[in-house]
């Protein structure tokens, strides 16, 4: 019961990130967005590394060329996932981003295909093409107009291939869980990020580092809760309730950041869903519900076999 709670109040906190984007978007970056609170999670999570290396028992099982990979990881999974999404967010609706970010399982399973060598099956390509119709749909009349300064399309655009970086990452982890614990891999990606990000911040969005006094309590409230709840708090919760289930029925309770997040933005920005986009999310709903039972039957079968 526990772990459930836990699965709960983690997808509740990564609810929160797209309304979070919008309340700090007048006075900050979206580089900045992403570097601050990644930045002091780090520093957080840096205890409690320091206390599973004391306990840790087979203390010679990393390698050098894992350097390399927690790089790949950040560059290919984690900086689209944070970057692409606060960028698109910022173009787009919080109501759209929640919904676009259910294409998570569905883009996860065709990197699998890439990078793990799994077989790609009809549910997966059927999947994919409704997952791809409601993202467009919640694009709405924009894809008419093409306009790139204005229309919620290419925000739109940028968030699914956010959540493309988002599957990369979920694939491609599973190679480092061999040697690694949860809590490490996070926290070493962070390093990572963190060596990425900061020449970028530094270049183009240093003037905000200046304006942090001038922050109103509205950056303030959305800083804070990307911080502590989005990038800290909801993974230390996510990687303890992972140690009592199991994968599938983690990745199950991820439809419930879209449950949270349309509320989470009309309630706190006044966002309203149009017809297109609700339809839009019903299929990118539909997809996700497809790829979850196509994805089980085999686990089941295993299980049972």
């Amino acid at each position: 019961m526990r772990s459930w709670f836990y699965l709960v109040a983690c997808n509740l906190m990564w609810a929160l990130q797209f309304t979070c984007v919008k309340l700090v978007q007048d006075q900050v970056g979206a580089l900045f967005t992403v570097w601050a609170p990644m930045t002091l999670a780090t520093i957080m999570l840096y205890p409690m590394i320091r206390r599973e290396r004391k306990n840790d028992t087979a203390p010679n099982r990393r390698k050098k060329k894992d350097v390399f990979s927690y790089f790949l990881l950040a560059a290919v999974g984690v900086f689209p996932a944070q970057v692409l999404v606060t960028w698109g967010t910022r173009m787009s609706l919080a109501s759209n981003a929640a919904l676009i970010v259910l294409t998570s399982p569905i883009t996860t399973a065709i990197l699998a295909v890439i990078v793990l060598g799994e077989r790609m099956t009809r549910g997966r390509w059927l999947s994919f093409a409704l997952a791809i119709a409601g993202v467009l749909l919640c694009s709405g009349s924009d894809l008419r107009h093409m306009d790139f300064g204005r229309s919620f399309w290419f925000g739109n655009l940028l968030i699914f291939l956010g959540t493309t970086g988002s599957g990369f990452y979920n694939t491609y982890c599973k190679k480092m869980m061999e040697r690694y614990t949860p809590m490490e891999m996070l926290f070493y990606t962070y390093v990572a990020m963190f060596i990425i990000v900061t020449p970028l911040v530094m270049v183009r969005e240093r003037d905000v580092l200046v304006r942090i006094p001038e922050f109103t309590s509205r950056t303030w409230t959305g800083m804070i809760l990307l911080t502590f709840f989005h990038n800290f708090l909801s993974m230390v919760l996510f990687l303890k309730a992972l140690k009592k289930l199991d994968a599938i029925q983690a990745g199950l309770s991820f439809y419930l950041v879209t449950f949270f997040g349309v509320p989470i933005a009309a309630i706190w920005l006044g966002e309203r869903l149009t017809l297109p986009a609700i339809l839009g999310g019903v299929l990118v709903l539909a997809s996700t519900l497809l790829i979850t039972l196509v994805e089980r039957k085999p686990v089941e079968s295993q299980a049972t076999g």
